[in-house]
């Protein structure tokens, strides 16, 4: 080794200084004080591995003094016991795995947050994977969460809601609560939180009506059970309120750009649609951006509804009038629910949630 300057010369002394340390660390004790097993632990101490373990569970049977040297050892050498040994004693993983179809979407981005942090805080480990909307791809992910021994599933969205998804859950995770945000399958260890969008989309053309809009248009981007309730409670709203309109479902990309494309090109075509209301507050976002640059005025001109109530609602300019889903209080029954059931408590197999209209600038 060459040493070019007297910065060289420091650290290379520092370093051999650092390692005769570590190698007399090693000759006194035989073992490193990273990655310490409950057996060094206990050698440390003079203590079985047994004793170092009911420390860690906190047993009663344990001398106040043993305890006190054990603690003592443990916060000496930074010991932490492996997940992966206590699964295997106690047969569970501590990892819940969480399945959505893309990150990107804003609502499932918030409701992923609160619920890994809200699992953290209870011990769990969450294996989050995004799934996209391929079905094979789907089925492949529910492997894995069975090769990984997870203790429970979420699934985000009603696009799970299929019958393959059904069967792979039988086939590899019969045996684990799973619990589906706003979806549902009739499976013994499914439960099911939906939020109530067939009516909320119909009050949705309630407020449009009650604001004198002519002729509605309702843009959806995927066909999953969640927007074919959406486009129930459309149709629904439109023979209750408009009965001599023939409900429009126009549908388009989840792209941004793709999607500001679609609008642009239907409000063309029909320059008479003065009421639109978008399966998800960022389709919203891209037909305001459409309306905007065709030079539409909103809410003049036009009145605009997303659903779900993101934080992209009071992003957008002007603020968007939205259909909230109560995605936040569905994602904390996501929680309480799935740790009663792993706690052995009685959990509803099936429940549902309002919805409410939080009206902006856009109406």
């Amino acid at each position: 080794m060459f040493l070019d300057n007297n910065y060289d010369i420091i650290f290379a002394i520092e370093f051999i200084k650092f390692t005769c340390l570590e190698y007399e660390f090693k000759c006194e004790t035989g073992i490193m004080m990273q990655n310490m097993t409950i057996y060094e632990i206990a050698k440390i101490a003079g203590v079985s591995a047994s004793t170092v373990s009911r420390v860690l569970n906190n047993s009663p049977n344990v001398k106040e003094a043993t305890r006190k040297l054990v603690l003592e050892c443990i916060d000496k050498y930074h010991y932490s016991p492996s997940e992966t040994a206590r699964g295997l004693i106690k047969q569970s993983s501590k990892m819940v795995g969480i399945l959505l179809p893309d990150a990107r979407i804003m609502h499932h981005a918030e409701s992923i947050t609160f619920i890994q942090r809200e699992l953290s805080a209870m011990g769990y480990c969450c294996l989050v994977m995004t799934t996209g909307r391929d079905e094979q791809e789907r089925l492949r992910c529910l492997e894995i969460l069975n090769q990984r021994r997870v203790d429970a599933a979420v699934l985000m969205g009603s696009s799970f809601q299929l019958d393959s998804i059904k069967n792979a859950i039988e086939k590899y995770l019969s045996q684990i609560p799973i619990i589906i945000a706003n979806g549902y399958l009739e499976l013994p260890n499914v439960y099911g939180i939906i939020s109530d969008e067939y009516n909320g989309v119909l009050e949705c053309v309630r407020l449009l009506f009650e604001k004198g809009r002519k002729k509605l248009a309702f843009i959806a981007d995927y066909d999953t059970p969640s927007n074919q309730r959406k486009i129930a409670g459309f149709s629904a709203g439109m023979e209750k309120y408009y009965r001599e309109h023939t409900p429009l479902i126009i549908w388009a990309n989840g792209e941004f750009h793709e999607a500001c494309r679609k609008v642009s090109e239907f409000m063309q075509k029909s320059p008479n649609i003065d009421g639109l209301i978008f399966a998800e507050d960022q389709l919203a976002a891209a037909g305001l951006r459409a309306l905007r640059d065709m030079q539409i005025s909103v809410p003049d001109q036009v009145s605009v509804i997303g659903i779900n109530n993101s934080i992209i609602t009071q992003i957008c300019n002007p603020s968007l009038t939205a259909l909230d889903n109560m995605s936040m209080d569905m994602s904390a029954a996501v929680v309480n629910n799935l740790i009663a059931v792993l706690q052995g408590r009685c959990v509803v197999k099936k429940m549902s949630l309002y919805s409410r209209i939080v009206e902006r600038e856009t109406t």
